[in-house]
């Protein structure tokens, strides 16, 4: 039995590029035309899941609304808190405090910002969130509509990805990434792409 998932992250944002962890901005105008862009007239999926940020979600609700699809909002599929970060650009935290960011990047797991979410919690989060998708919706194909902190930790658990290399894995705004599982073992067929085939 084969089971297919698509991670969508969201377009940009209200506000531009920053680290905005569980702040809840919408997307923009931009955002919205690179979302629509990602899926065109596609709907490959069965069900929809999402992250309740509306970011993510507003564009959730009216992808499932046309298509007719099942959507489900699930807490556990938020951005990582970032802590003292979040709201701030990464020219704000390098003026704050030069090297910070490539520090972080470096390594994600010790380095983080005062009062952000451990990566370790953050993984068994988004970790249990797909555990449980998969076992409720085996032999699927599913959307997932999220963050880049969640793709990033749905490769680490799939792929056995050592945490401190999640933040090697760029994710483009409006990305697209899919997962196929099948006897117990997890494929990679694309990362980053800008369009939905099939």
């Amino acid at each position: 039995m084969t089971t297919t998932l698509d991670l969508l992250r969201h377009g940009e944002p209200v506000g531009g590029r920053k680290y905005r962890g569980q702040i809840d901005d919408p997307l923009s105008e931009k955002g919205w035309a690179q979302m629509h862009a990602a899926v065109g007239d596609a709907a490959p999926w069965a069900r929809i899941v999402s992250s309740p940020l509306l970011r993510c979600r507003a564009f959730a609700e009216t992808l499932a609304g046309r298509h007719g699809l099942p959507l489900v909002f699930d807490d556990r599929l938020k951005e990582v808190g970032f802590g003292v970060w979040e709201g701030k650009s990464a020219a704000e935290i390098e003026a704050d405090a030069p090297g910070t960011l490539a520090r972080f990047k470096a390594d994600p797991v010790n380095a983080r910002p005062a009062d952000a979410e451990p990566l370790a919690d953050f993984h068994a989060r988004v970790a249990a969130a797909l555990d449980e998708l998969l076992a409720r919706h085996a032999g699927q194909h599913m959307l997932l509509v999220g963050h880049a902190g969640v793709m990033r930790m749905a490769l680490a658990w799939a792929l056995h990805i050592p945490l401190e290399h999640a933040y090697r894995i760029e994710v483009a705004t409006a990305s697209l990434t899919r997962l196929r599982f099948e006897g117990g073992r997890a494929s990679l067929i694309f990362h980053g792409s800008q369009r939905v085939d099939r």
